[in-house]
Order: C-alpha cells, then sequence, then structure tokens
C-alpha cells in the first residue's frame, strides 16, 4: 500500500471516527514518552491496543472501546503528571536541604575593624590615674596633714604615684599608705623628705627605687642631706609586690621594720648594716640560705619571720641575742638547731609544716638548750612521734604539735612536767581519736584550760560545756556561771525600775 492509496475504511467507523482514532493514537504515544520519562512501567490495557499475526495494530471498532482508550490515556497522563511532579518533589527537597546546609550568613565587617575605645574599656592596670585622681587633695596642701591613707577599691584603684607627688602633700607628710593599688613604679618619694612610714602592700612594683635621689654619703664620709626619705624611714611596707632584689634597702640606715613578705626574692641582701631593726618579715619569697653575713649584723633585731620559703637549715642567726620570735614554719627543715645565742631571750618558736622528727628537736644546739623564755611553740605537721623533746621546757605556756604521728598517751606522758602548760593542740594525731581523749591528756596535765580549739570544763565552739577536768571543778565553773546571770539579771532589773521612777 502507497502513501497515495486509499486508506481502507474499518466496518462501521465513519470519517469523524478515524480523526478520533488518531487523536487516541496520539495520546497513546505522549503517554509512552511520559512513561520514559518518569521511569516507572505503566502496563497499558490490552483493550486499547492489540496486534495481528503479522504484528500490524488494528483499532477495536467499537465506541466502547474508544471511550475506554480516552479514560486510559488521561489515566497515563494523570499517573505520568503526578510521577514526575513527585520525582521533581523529591529533588527539589534535596535539594532545599543541601542549600540550607551550606547558606551561612556573611559575618559582618565591623568586627575586624578597631573601634575607639573608652576609659572603662582599658585593662585597670592599664589606665593612668594619679592619686588625685581618686582622692581630693586641697590645693595648696594643707601643711597641717602629716597621714595620707589611700586604700584601693573596685574602679579607683591608682597606677602611678606620680613624680610630682610632693606639690599634692603636705611637706611635713610622715605617713604614706598606697594599699591595694596597680602602681607598677615607686616614684615621687625622693622629695618628701620628713618621711617615716611608707606602706606600698599589695601593688605590681617589681624594683625598688626612689628612696634615695644621689648619694647617702659625700666622698668625705658625711651625710649629704638631712631630709633624705632613705635616713629619715623607719617602716616600710612593700609586701605582695614582685621584687626580686632588696639590695637598695641598704640606704635607709635608720630603719626599724621590714615587711618584704609575698615577692620574689631568692637571697637576703642589703639589710646587713641596717643595725636599727626591730622586726624583718620576708615570708613567701624563694629564700633557700639564712645568709649569716647578713643577718649577722641585726644586733637589734626581736622578730625575723621566714616562712613559705626554702630553707633546710637554720643558721646565720647566732648574734642575734635579742631575738624573740622565729618563725621558719613551710620550709624544709629536717632538724633544729643553732639556736644558741638565744637560750636567754627565745619566747615564740614557729617550725609548723616541716619534716622534723623526735631525732631532729633533739639536736644539742636546737631544743635541747635551756630556753628561759620559751612560751609558745609551734611544730604542727611534722613528723613527731613522742613529746619527749619538750620534757624540759618548764616555761612553756602553749604546745602546738597537732598533725604528727604521736600514737598513744605514753608518747604523750613526757609533757607531764610542764607546770605552766595551760594548753595543747593534738588533734589529728592517732592519739586524739581515744575515747576518753580529752579526760586523759587533763590527767596528764591537770592545769590545761585549752585542749586544741575547746576550752576545757567551760564554754566550746557551739557554746556546750565541754568535758575534761574533775567533777567539782566543773560544778564550780557552772555555780560561777549561774551567778553571773543571777547578778546581770538583778542589774537590768534595777536599771528598768529606776528609769519608771524617772
Amino acid at each position: 500500500m502507497t502513501e497515495n492509496d486509499p486508506q481502507p475504511q474499518i466496518a462501521g467507523v465513519d470519517e469523524n471516527d478515524s480523526a478520533h482514532d488518531n487523536a487516541a493514537a496520539t495520546a497513546d504515544a505522549i503517554a509512552a514518552d511520559a512513561d520514559e520519562a518518569a521511569s516507572d512501567e505503566v502496563v497499558e490495557p490490552e483493550e486499547t491496543q492489540q496486534q495481528n499475526d503479522s504484528g500490524a495494530p488494528f483499532m477495536i471498532d467499537t465506541a466502547e472501546s474508544l471511550q475506554s482508550n480516552d479514560d486510559a490515556a488521561e489515566d497515563k497522563n494523570e499517573a505520568a503528571t503526578d510521577n514526575t511532579n513527585a520525582t521533581k518533589a523529591e529533588e527539589g527537597e534535596q535539594q532545599k536541604q543541601k542549600v540550607i546546609k551550606k547558606v551561612v550568613p556573611p559575618l559582618p565587617l565591623d568586627w575586624t575593624k578597631m573601634a575607639e575605645c573608652n576609659e572603662e574599656d582599658i585593662a585597670p592596670a592599664d589606665a593612668i590615674r594619679y592619686p588625685w585622681d581618686v582622692m581630693e587633695f586641697p590645693l595648696p596642701p594643707d601643711q597641717s596633714e602629716t597621714h595620707l591613707t589611700i586604700v584601693g577599691t573596685a574602679g579607683q584603684k591608682i597606677t602611678r604615684m606620680g613624680s610630682n607627688l610632693d606639690e599634692y602633700v603636705s611637706d611635713n607628710l610622715t605617713h604614706l599608705v598606697l594599699r591595694s593599688h596597680l602602681i607598677r613604679t615607686m616614684e615621687g618619694v625622693s622629695k618628701l623628705k620628713h618621711l617615716e612610714l611608707l606602706e606600698l602592700y599589695d601593688n605590681m612594683i617589681d624594683e625598688i627605687n626612689d628612696l634615695c635621689p644621689g648619694e647617702l654619703v659625700d666622698k668625705k664620709g658625711e651625710e649629704e642631706d638631712d631630709g633624705l626619705p632613705a635616713k629619715n624611714l623607719r617602716v616600710l611596707d612593700i609586701s605582695y609586690n614582685v621584687i626580686r632584689d632588696m639590695n637598695p634597702i641598704s640606704q635607709c640606715l635608720n630603719l626599724q621594720e621590714l615587711y618584704i613578705a609575698q615577692n620574689k626574692i631568692k637571697s637576703i641582701r642589703g639589710i646587713g648594716q641596717l643595725t636599727q631593726l626591730r622586726k624583718v618579715d620576708l615570708g613567701a619569697n624563694r629564700i633557700r640560705v639564712m645568709e649569716e653575713e647578713e643577718l649577722s649584723g641585726l644586733i637589734n633585731l626581736e622578730e625575723l619571720w621566714l616562712g613559705k620559703n626554702k630553707i633546710e637549715h637554720i643558721g646565720g642567726i647566732s648574734k642575734l641575742t635579742k631575738l624573740r620570735r622565729l618563725d621558719v614554719q613551710s620550709n624544709r627543715l629536717t632538724s633544729i638547731e643553732n639556736l644558741e645565742g638565744q637560750v636567754d631571750t627565745l619566747e615564740e618558736l614557729y617550725l609548723a609544716h616541716n619534716g622534723i622528727d623526735v631525732e631532729g628537736a633533739k639536736c644539742p644546739t636546737g631544743l635541747a638548750l635551756p630556753f628561759k623564755q620559751l612560751n609558745t611553740i609551734d611544730m604542727s605537721r611534722n613528723r613527731l612521734t613522742d613529746t619527749s623533746p619538750f620534757a624540759h621546757l618548764t616555761s612553756l605556756n602553749e604546745l602546738w604539735i597537732s598533725g604528727n604521728d604521736i600514737k598513744t598517751f605514753d608518747d604523750v606522758e613526757y609533757i607531764r612536767s610542764l607546770v605552766e602548760l595551760d594548753g595543747v593542740y593534738l588533734e589529728y594525731n592517732p592519739v586524739a581519736s581515744d575515747f576518753e581523749y580529752r579526760k586523759k591528756l587533763v590527767e596528764i596535765v591537770p592545769n590545761l584550760t585549752q585542749i586544741d580549739a575547746t576550752m576545757v570544763g567551760g564554754i566550746g565552739q557551739h557554746g556546750y560545756l565541754t568535758g575534761g577536768g574533775s567533777g567539782d571543778n566543773l560544778l564550780e565553773r557552772m555555780r560561777q556561771m549561774q551567778d553571773q546571770v543571777i547578778q546581770k539579771a538583778a542589774a537590768e532589773t534595777e536599771a528598768s525600775g529606776s528609769k519608771e521612777e524617772e
């Protein structure tokens, strides 16, 4: 059959029906393409298309079949559209999720720009603040004022003393206290010629200077200026700073009290010629040796505080014959020695937190000496196993030996001879766990008035009567307390009656 040959007409179908059939065939083709695009196989109904033996398609010649073809085509189109939309929706959702993960708001450019800092934004130590910025100073200065004290508070901390400090204070200033500030440099002091006390406690000072602007003496050995603050200074407190060198203190020849604790000093220097010193506090530094060359010249020294250093041996104090208080606690001592020069004067000895055992305490030049004035010993947190090192120290009033390794009351018996002893601290020893600990201690030392932190037979920490002592003593104390309460109540009653009569 050629293209010019007339198309065969199927019986019972007119030209209009043929056009309708062509439209249905076109719809089938579109549906097939949609099926491929959606990748979902749709089975075509058998009624819409059949093949003959030769493989040539032919159409069912019934109106019902035609209508069925139309419905099937529409169903195919709808199914293809639904599948396509579902696929696109799923892909769109996945793309949306990817977009959400990738979307990051851009960083603002302002954060890279350095804004101008206000005064309150500056670190306190970097601010510039003078004494007259935190306190009102009358100008001209009141010449009758001899004391100036400024204690730092939040937001009111001085960072600079000011080289012209003398312009704001009295010429007669004798006491200057700038405590707990953020001062880094000592300045303005050299012009305060009558200064006797200088306290710069708790600052950030790393160097001692400006105490003496020039040479202390001239070439002939005579003093150049009677008004130098270094010469007039009696008390210097520069504790809690970051000072490493104490040599400049040698200029203060009349210094009587020196406080330079909690700094970074490694060796004792600059005080060997300060014969007027009465008290020296060098605690909480990094000192390892008690320098005899420096300490032996302190012939009037009465108190030496060296706690919290790294000292291994007591020494250099043989010539300190006026020493009354010695503190070498929290160091690295294993023995007590070289105390011959203090036999007649030593009153208080603080050696807690070391590694001293009984043998180390009994050294011939240590506690074995016959001290005449020694009334207080603190050897808490050491390695003592008994109280024998104290048996001959009859002048003792207080004995602190808590936190050692004293296990039995036989180890405590050695202090029975201490008739002046009225307070003993034995807590945190194995013996303190005994049920009758307090009672047995009083039996050994009848004159005890205090055991650990509690009074004997009196009022304890929480207001309760404590045990210890004989029953008669306890009853007597209770009667005394009762009498005191009655007398107090009578006095109050009498006072209130007098007011009513008036």
